[in-house]
Order: structure tokens, then sequence, then C-alpha cells
């Protein structure tokens, strides 16, 4: 079993070497198109609506890349992946980024070669059980039968966190969120286990969702964001800083609904070079001038992502929390543009 595991890791991190090897930013400009790898489906994140159109915040992420380099944020093939395909896809380059709700750790980074631009969304491993069930704490859940997805970090902080309270459980193992909605509402499961933030968005698709009581434990450290291949540091300069401009863009009060206005010049120098007016941020990352403000315009500044898509005003209902601006007492933080 250690063999094979290692195996699987040695060949990922081949792969990645091999096609970071290409330049993605100049394989992104020729195709026409960026190739995004996203989820198979978790509403707010990432689904296709009814007409087929992909959205969500880990989607705006996508499109404001595309819209950065491309200057079109519809130019994105979204290719969903599951939590066992998405790293040989980053690492065989079927797809130039990852946006898929995973999280940075060590052996992703160091072992797999992938190289992680930031945090998009600051999470913990949370559990979901019907309401009926009459539990109050994961500490009540010995002897559970429990949903999780295989390949994900949610495996191994599930094991930690019953061996460390000496509580055992049966793993019912899935690939899916759609597998696991599916056998959580048939009964094949007591217990649904991912990042809390996605038990809310699924909880949201629910028939009754007054039903389901998401438990107060948080088990984990999940920093979510999107990666690169390790190597591709041209490329994964522009991923990092068009997730930053959307950051800074919030905390500086540039939206969607401005941005035309301050495109034209303001008493504020931060501003003015994010948005292209003064400075040469654009051709130092091999793009256009207004790079920054497209990416913007895409789908607007973080919290204007946020609160679209996932916000306490939409079905998934997540506050700010630790996604807050650190100017409001949150994480999120972007270095300066200068």
């Amino acid at each position: 079993m250690k063999n094979s595991v290692l195996l699987g890791a040695m060949t990922v991190a081949g792969l990645a070497a091999g096609a970071a090897g290409a330049a993605t930013l100049d394989d992104v400009k020729a195709r026409g198109t960026l190739n995004c790898g996203v989820t198979t489906g978790l509403t707010g994140f990432a689904a296709p609506d009814a007409n087929g159109v992909w959205e969500g915040f880990d989607v705006g992420v996508c499109r404001a890349v595309a819209a950065a380099v491309l200057g079109d944020p519809m130019a994105v093939e979204f290719v969903p992946t599951t939590g066992q395909t998405r790293f040989t896809a980053l690492a065989s380059g079927e797809i130039d980024m990852l946006a898929r709700n995973t999280t940075w750790t060590f052996s992703r980074d160091v072992d797999l070669k992938f190289t992680f631009v930031g945090v998009n969304y600051y999470d913990g491993q949370g559990f979901m059980v019907p309401r009926d069930l009459g539990v109050s704490s994961a500490k009540d859940l010995d002897g559970a039968t429990v949903c999780i997805q295989t390949g994900t970090t949610t495996e191994l902080n599930l094991a930690d966190y019953f061996r460390t309270n000496n509580i055992s459980y049966e793993p019912v193992p899935i690939e899916t969120n759609a597998e696991a909605q599916q056998q959580y509402l048939a009964g094949a499961c007591d217990v649904y286990t991912t990042d809390a933030s996605g038990l809310a968005a699924t909880r949201a698709t629910f028939e009754n969702p007054g039903d389901h009581v998401l438990l107060p434990e948080i088990v984990s450290k999940e920093p979510l964001g999107p990666l690169v291949r390790h190597g591709d540091d041209e490329w994964g300069d522009v991923v990092r800083w068009t997730l930053n401009a959307l950051i800074t863009a919030e905390e500086l009060n540039v939206s969607s609904a401005n941005i035309e206005e301050l495109s034209a010049g303001t008493n504020n120098p931060e501003i003015n070079r994010l948005l292209g007016t003064e400075g040469e941020l654009g051709a130092m990352l091999g793009l256009e001038a207004d790079w920054a403000k497209a990416a913007i315009m895409a789908g607007g500044n973080y919290g204007e992502l946020f609160e679209k898509n996932i916000g306490e005003n939409t079905p998934i209902g997540l506050a700010r929390g630790l996604n807050a601006q650190w100017t409001d007492g949150g994480l999120i933080y972007s270095p300066p543009f200068r």
C-alpha cells in the first residue's frame, strides 16, 4: 500500500515537472481559451446553471484570470474534476489551473509539486447530520457511518479526529459531492463530512434544509485556493496577482459599479497602478495595462464575488468570518500593488 501511494505521488510529480516545461501563459494566449479545473458540481462554488453556463465563487476566479489574460471572461473551458482526478489533470497539462476548493498542504506543495498561488477561502472541516438523529456534537458520533470523499484531506482529518477522541466510525467512500448527497439523503450514512462551506452549499440544495444540522465542531484548517504546476512561475504570477487584484479592489473600494469612473484616474496611486493608469505592472506580467481592470469587471471584486455566490443573502448563507478583509478582522489580505 505504501509503495502504491509513493508511486502515485511520484507519477503526479513527474507529470508536473514535465508539463511545467511549457510556458502556460503563451499556451493560453495561443489557444484563446483558459482550461480551468473545477469541482464536478458544488452550488455556490462551481456548478453549471440550467443553460449549462458555469457559475460560482471558484468559477469567478477562473473567469477573472481569463479576462486578465484574454480580455474575455467567457473564454474558459471548465473541466470537472473529482478529488481523485484533479491533481493528475493539472500535472498532465489537461488544465492550466485548478480552482476546486482544494486545501493547501505541505505534501501537495512539496511532494506533488504544485504551487498554491493564494487562499480565496479559509475553511475547516465540519459534520452534517439529520436533525432527527438527535446529535448535537461530533463527539456523539461513536459507531456512525460517515460519507466521505476519497482523495481528500477530509479522509485523514476524520481518522485523526475520531482516533483522538477514542470513538469509532464506518467510512462510506464516495467520489463526488453529488454522490455524497444521494447516499446521505438515502440513509446510506448517518453523517456527511467535508469542508463546512461545502456542507452549507450542499444543504442549501435539499428540499428541506431545516431537517439537517451542521454540528458545531470544526476539526481542521482548510485554506482553499487556486493552484498551478511547480516551475511555471510566469503563469503562477498571473494567477496569483489576478486573485490579489480582486482582493485589493475590495480593500480599496474599487467595484464593478465605480471602476469605469476610477479608471479615468484618481489621487490614490495604488488604485491607479491597479487599474493600469500608472506604472508598468501589466507589462511586468506580459499582459495589457488594464489586465486587473478586466479581471475585476469579469465578476466584481472579492467581496462582490463572495456576496453574489455564497454570502449571507444567498441560500448558502455564509458569513464573511475569517474571509473578511484584514481591515475588518479577517484573514483576507493582499501584498501591495507597487
